[in-house]
């Protein structure tokens, strides 16, 4: 074999058993001096979800956000609610309404009274909620139409199991409303006054307005102006909220000074028994 040949031969055969190296530690015959096979990112969903937890608290969405889909889809309900609350808002993630009812429906759905942790309460709770206010309003990119019964259902056992105010509140609202179902502002002030009790801003200035002007239940005047006045504190400056500094001013000038007088004294007489 002439000289160049040769040099050419021994070249291409060098390079061939560099090549065939990685590929034998591939097939697992082999492994590279140092190297070890990579570690699985999560030992289970649990695991995953305290990753997501500590990854949050540092700051670190990207990551975090992957931890809390992999311990979604391992059923860890404080992931599927976190991730619904993130894609609500927009909060670390493209606002997205569908995803977000897509993980909180995934809580409702997955609920079972005998096995539930105690300690998840507040989050079915909310996600109740959230999947009812879909249902209220419907979701036409994942062609969910309105069902106010629907709402209601979640409302409603929310309300009454868990205690939620603000499922008392939007239960509330639909009996108030009359949208789609009979008006009851009988049944509306009930749950109104229950989450109002629990300190519901949107409550309190609404049973305050009832209260005040007397629409479909007994007219309390002094109360309904102690209940627009803790409305008003709880609201403070949020500009969202300015309906309810309206709904005060208005009762204000139409309420006489001894209603004043009374209001001031039993919100004082309430607070002293908080």
């Amino acid at each position: 074999m002439p000289v160049a040949e040769k040099k050419l031969f021994l070249t291409l055969c060098t390079a061939l058993a560099l090549w065939a190296g990685p590929v034998l530690a591939l097939d697992g015959s082999e492994s590279p001096a140092g190297l070890k096979p990579p570690m699985p990112l999560y030992k289970n969903s649990l695991h995953a979800l305290n990753q997501a937890i500590e990854g949050l608290r540092a700051g670190d969405s990207v990551s975090s956000i992957d931890a809390l889909k992999y311990a979604a889809a391992g059923g860890q309900s404080l992931a599927q609610w976190k991730l619904g609350r993130m894609y609500a808002a927009g909060e670390g993630v493209p606002h997205d309404d569908a995803r977000a009812y897509e993980y909180f429906a995934q809580i409702v759905n997955n609920y079972d009274e005998d096995t539930a942790n105690r300690r998840e309460i507040g989050i079915v709770a909310s996600a109740f909620v959230a999947v009812g206010i879909y249902a209220l309003n419907g979701l036409p990119q994942i062609q969910l139409k309105a069902d106010v019964l629907r709402a209601q259902e979640l409302f409603q056992y929310a309300a009454s199991t868990f205690g939620d105010p603000n499922a008392q509140y939007n239960l509330a609202r639909i009996y108030l409303d009359g949208a789609g179902l009979k008006r009851d502002p009988r049944q509306a002030a009930g749950w109104l006054l229950l989450a109002a009790e629990k300190n519901h801003m949107e409550a309190q200035a609404l049973i305050g307005n009832l209260l005040f002007t007397g629409q479909g239940i007994q007219r309390q005047r002094a109360r309904g102006l102690m209940y627009l006045t803790m409305a008003v504190e709880n609201a403070g400056d949020d500009p969202k909220h300015v309906w309810v500094g309206d709904l005060r001013e208005k009762a204000l000038k139409a309420a006489s000074d001894s209603e004043r007088q009374l209001a001031a004294a039993m919100l004082g007489e309430y607070l002293t028994r908080r």
